[in-house]
């Protein structure tokens, strides 16, 4: 019994005494979530809410027809929420996301590279207004990525035969 209180202080007293007037400074950041040194779920959301509100009005990304169409038929509070939990579910997280798979919920969008690219940068500006830390941007930006086959339809792949002609 006293070892289980042990371990269970020696990850949570570090934590408690960490705390700075900006907030919880983090010791070690590699035991840490990153849902953790995002600060959670509201600050998830905040950034969500301004990455969301971002892509919808981004003449690059509704020059597209179907993503020009979806982001008038989809409720943006809905969005929100669905992408909300889906980042607090794959930075570590409690929440479960109850979304569509990525493919099921993007493929149909037709998303070209070019339009991904500028999906990217909208994320990296919201990354950049709310001052998120170098790391954790670059964890986030790996996980973003890491949905990119199952959304970006694959260039146009030249015919072998006709190139031989």
């Amino acid at each position: 019994m006293f070892s289980m209180y042990t371990c269970l202080l020696s990850d949570l007293i570090p934590r408690l005494l960490s705390f700075s007037k900006g907030g919880l400074t983090v010791q070690n950041p590699e035991k840490v979530a990153l849902y953790d040194r995002l600060g959670g779920v509201y600050n998830v959301a905040t950034v969500v809410d301004d990455f969301i509100d971002r892509i919808m009005v981004d003449p690059r990304l509704n020059a597209n027809p179907q993503v020009d169409e979806a982001h008038h038929r989809v409720s943006p509070p809905g969005f929100k929420y669905l992408v909300t939990e889906m980042v607090c579910w794959a930075t570590g997280g409690p929440q479960h996301y109850s979304g569509r798979s990525m493919g099921d919920s993007h493929r149909h969008l037709m998303i070209t590279p070019q339009e991904w690219q500028a999906f990217l940068d909208d994320f990296q500006q919201t990354l950049d207004k709310f001052n998120v830390p170098q790391a954790e941007q670059g964890e986030l930006v790996a996980i973003v990525e890491s949905t990119r086959e199952a959304i970006v339809i694959p260039p146009l792949q030249e015919n072998p035969r006709e190139s031989k002609v």
